[in-house]
């Protein structure tokens, strides 16, 4: 089977520190927990890192952290993996669901001005795959109403607007390490501020709400325990070193992908000036006279792996339900988006073939 993604990292990278840590006997909280952490920092710019056990919990963390209560509105992206909705409905607070754009499959800032209102505490901008474009536009309307944006970027390591890299840009940004991301430590995520009131809180927050005073440690509040250990790190660090050159080598691929797809009437999602995506994943819309389901089906029996894009979370069966408020383009992208592999061995000539094949047998 032909894979959508394959992590980078082989075992002879890392297999010197491993042994290391076995010599050491230190599994957590030891030295490759502070130098996969330093080197996010020094990767990002951004200046304050927190390793959490996911991007779920590093979301959850981000509206604990800003105090978000029952009652409160978080606006969010439609177009996203349902976590980014149960966090929210997790908490108590009530997720309201951003449309998205057609093209770059993120928040459309139009929709997003629409929404807001005296009970909205903060936003949950998505970057669909890996995609931060309109997340400048965004960042400027929570300025202008006083809304904390946390960005969803569980897919963007590497990504960059303006040279910046995601991680230094949003109030809160979260990242993912799950298997099927460009820089996977096994599970695992990360939340990155600017802010030192918050790095302060996080501390606290991220280890049981413990603080340490004349060498005493007092638990002054709740917290919670979302550790990332050390051989999980090992492997972060090691990716990260080569994260650009990766990205550049998908870059190419994006690009065989593109100039053999689009006369065949498939869209490659959008990546607005001046973003540089990471390729995350390399999604397309498919053409209007096909089916997507049939299409994935019919690359699976030829043993090839896709999938959907992503969801539409007030689609949902329990969103919808509680909430009613569907949003059409997301739902659109949702019927319609096929995700290609993406990796160094993809046999990218027979992927092609398959999907002509489809084309001429429809």
């Amino acid at each position: 089977m032909i894979r959508i993604i394959k992590p980078y990292i082989k075992y002879e990278d890392v297999e010197a520190d491993i042994k290391e840590i076995f010599k050491t006997k230190q599994l957590t909280k030891g030295p490759f927990v502070t130098k996969f952490t330093e080197a996010l920092s020094d990767y990002t710019q951004a200046k304050y890192v927190h390793l959490t056990s996911s991007a779920t919990t590093a979301l959850s963390t981000c509206l604990e952290l800003i105090n978000i209560k029952k009652g409160d509105e978080v606006i969010i992206s439609d177009f996203s993996f349902p976590a980014t909705a149960n966090v929210v409905e997790n908490i108590g607070a009530k997720p309201i669901f951003a449309d998205v754009e057609i093209d770059t499959y993120n928040m459309d800032p139009t929709h997003l001005k629409s929404l807001i209102n005296r009970q909205t505490k903060a936003v949950i901008f998505v970057d669909a795959l890996g995609n931060p474009s309109n997340l400048l536009e965004v960042k400027k309307i929570c300025e202008e109403h006083n809304i904390i944006l946390i960005e969803d970027a569980a897919c963007s390591i590497g990504s960059s607007i303006n040279h910046k890299k995601i991680g230094n840009i949003a109030d809160l940004t979260c990242f993912s390490f799950h298997p099927r991301k460009l820089l996977t430590t096994g599970e695992g995520g990360a939340i990155l501020t600017n802010s030192t009131k918050w790095n302060e809180a996080l501390n606290i927050l991220l280890n049981h709400g413990a603080t340490v005073c004349n060498q005493q440690v007092e638990f002054n509040s709740s917290g919670f325990n979302y550790r990332l250990p050390d051989l999980a790190c090992v492997l972060g660090i090691h990716q990260l070193k080569i994260l650009d050159q990766i990205i550049e080598r998908r870059l190419e691929l994006k690009k065989k992908y593109q100039s053999a797809l689009e006369p065949l009437g498939f869209t490659l999602q959008t990546v607005k000036e001046p973003v540089k995506h990471n390729v995350q994943s390399i999604v397309f819309t498919t053409p209007n006279n096909i089916n997507r389901n049939t299409l994935i089906q019919y690359l699976y029996d030829h043993q090839i792996e896709t999938t959907i894009g992503t969801y539409s979370l007030s689609q949902t069966s329990y969103y919808l339900k509680k909430y009613q408020s569907p949003q059409p383009s997301s739902l659109f992208l949702q019927n319609h988006t096929i995700t290609l592999p993406c990796h160094d061995d993809v046999p990218f000539d027979y992927v092609i073939e398959v999907i002509q094949n489809y084309r001429t047998n429809e």
